[in-house]
């Protein structure tokens, strides 16, 4: 039988928002699971949920159902007189779905297109 004596005060482990963000940062990257992110940083998968749902109610991090942009880098002139035509853009939403458009359609009918797409 095995016995384990911990001496001195458990320590408790306290993270800054910055690192909380960094380490949530990493989860679906290259397919890394919360599990794989909770394993790699010594944490429960259950910290992640939790930092997940306290960053987003202090507005640090988007609720899952508001949509997100990023910005596009901008076509060279090069780019632009060769193609007339508008480039295509595709937005990965969070249910798996993909949604292909024109770069050129407003952001407000964007917008539109991926809550109709996402309440399908």
């Amino acid at each position: 039988m095995r016995h384990e004596v911990i001496v001195g005060v458990e320590r408790r482990r306290r993270w800054r928002e910055e690192e909380k963000l960094s380490i949530l940062g990493k989860v679906g990257l290259n397919g890394a699971t919360v599990s794989d992110v909770a394993r790699c940083h010594d944490i429960t998968r259950q910290h992640i949920y939790q930092w997940r749902q306290e960053l987003r109610r202090k507005g640090v991090l988007p609720r899952a159902s508001e949509t997100v942009f990023l910005p596009l880098p901008s076509p060279s002139e090069s780019e632009q007189s060769r193609d007339r035509q508008p480039l295509e853009i595709e937005v990965v939403l969070g249910n798996g779905r993909k949604l292909r458009c024109a770069s050129d359609l407003p952001l407000e009918r964007v917008q539109q297109l991926i809550r109709a797409v996402e309440a399908a």
